[in-house]
């Protein structure tokens, strides 16, 4: 071999490999960048507004004026003390405003759709229209928390759950306008069309802090961090089992930290988008980026997924030292079709403990088959120190095209103990595997035997 290209192969060979360290550096980065709100010293109790936590007098009437006084005094605290506050319609938020729920306070919001009128601009499932108002909402605000160790609960799992059956027609129309470029302004949906709001949704917001708060009985996904950046969600955790019910969707987000959370949903516990289709592949489309996702509990559907909607692209995902508490049917998902586009690319996932899981690692470019035209970009994913017990199905999966390959992707220090398949490796390119174990691990061979 020519010394030239032995030099060439060696110095490639070398610096993927070194692709598979963890960047820790680049955490520390992120993290650096995030800002955590800062508040006025106003405060007021909603119960010295009239606000009765008896769960039943509706308190809607209490938390709009305590959120105006807010705004009158350029932000502040809204205190919720001990007891059930049902409230009739959705909490609207102001810039500079902390909502501390208390230990023993439960908000508890009502389920008629009605009260959730009229429509805002919202998303649903990766692309914008107006819709009912998700139950607690923040558009275009600075410096706002959730803080407290209270609960809330969306009161999900009976007249909202019915929508699910019923919602077919507006998701397809919701659809049919995304391709074929129909004008945010005309897209109305609310009444009559069945799409879930989200429970607490903050969109083109900054500096966001959730922290040690407890959501329950989610309508539709649970927390939406709709275009927006410098997101700390910390302590919090989930009994949220209706559908739909992610735990964490950022979806045009940047600069955003999830750690110590405690997820138990019934579908993915966090799932990063960047929205869907056309709209997501639009010039002013921002991808979801800077993610970090570290010492969580995982419980539900899946632990952490990237996609399916994901066309402005996602990249720069780290995830470390987090562990499950239950049954996962995917411990790390990737997931995207050919009508999506976009890229998935610049991924690592370091120090992850699964117990039974249907498939550990899952990386597709063609889920459900779907779409035409729009292959997306994945590469540059690395995983390293994985260990789990028992995969009933398959322990890694790796999907592209022949003519899209996947590419770039590292497996170091993985230990599968049992897979009823241990790899499937379809149309990827540069897949590096060191120290990688499916099954039980084989020793030193035994000697031929003696007649």
């Amino acid at each position: 071999m020519n010394f030239k290209i032995f030099l060439f192969l060696l110095i490639s060979c070398t610096a993927f490999a070194q692709k598979m360290e963890f960047p820790s550096t680049k955490v520390d980065s992120v993290i650096s960048r995030i800002q955590l709100p800062v508040f006025p010293s106003f405060e007021i109790n909603i119960a010295k507004l009239g606000a009765k936590g008896d769960s039943i007098t509706n308190t809607k009437k209490a938390f709009d004026k305590a959120m105006a006084l807010c705004k009158k005094n350029n932000g502040g605290t809204i205190i919720v003390p001990k007891g059930i506050y049902k409230i009739n319609g959705p909490i609207h938020f102001v810039s500079n405003v902390n909502l501390r729920i208390e230990k023993g306070a439960k908000i508890k919001f009502s389920d008629n759709p009605q009260d959730y009128l009229p429509m805002v601009l919202t998303s649903w499932e990766g692309t914008m229209l107006y819709n009912y108002s998700p139950l607690i909402y923040a558009n275009n605000c600075t410096n706002i928390a959730i803080s407290g160790e209270g609960t809330i609960d969306g009161e999900g799992g009976k007249i909202w759950k019915t929508f699910k059956a019923k919602e077919g027609a507006g998701k397809e129309r919701s659809r049919e306008m995304n391709h074929n470029k129909v004008p945010v302004k005309d897209r109305k949906f609310g009444e009559g069309y069945f799409l879930r709001p989200q429970m607490i949704q903050f969109f083109k917001c900054k500096n966001i802090l959730v922290e040690n708060i407890r959501i329950e009985n989610s309508p539709f996904w649970c927390l939406h961090l709709l275009k927006s950046e410098s997101i700390t969600v910390r302590g919090v955790s989930y009994k949220s089992l209706n559908h739909n019910n992610d735990g964490i969707d950022p979806e045009y987000a940047k600069d955003v930290l999830i750690e110590n959370v405690t997820f138990n949903n019934g579908d993915d516990n966090v799932a990063i988008k960047a929205g869907r289709d056309h709209e997501g592949r639009a010039n002013e489309a921002t991808p979801s980026e800077n993610i970090v996702i570290r010492n969580c509990n995982f419980k539900g559907l899946h632990g952490v997924v990237i996609g399916s909607e994901m066309s402005a692209g996602v990249q720069n995902i780290f995830v470390e030292n987090c562990k499950t508490i239950g049954y996962l049917k995917r411990g790390i998902y990737l997931k995207t079709n050919a009508d999506r586009g976009g890229y998935i690319k610049n991924i690592f996932v370091n120090n992850i403990h699964l117990d039974e899981v249907e498939d550990c690692i899952y990386i597709t470019a063609n889920y459900h088959g779907e779409g035409k035209g729009f292959q997306s970009d994945i590469s540059n994913v690395h995983f390293s120190n994985i260990n789990c017990n028992k995969a009933s199905e398959s322990g890694i999966v790796i999907q592209g095209f022949p003519d899209k390959k996947i590419r770039g992707i590292s497996f170091s220090n993985i230990e599968i103990k049992s897979a009823k398949n241990a790899l499937s490796n379809e149309n990827a390119e540069n897949v590096l595997m060191t120290d990688v174990f499916i099954g039980q691990r084989a020793s030193v061979p035994s000697a031929v035997s003696k007649p």
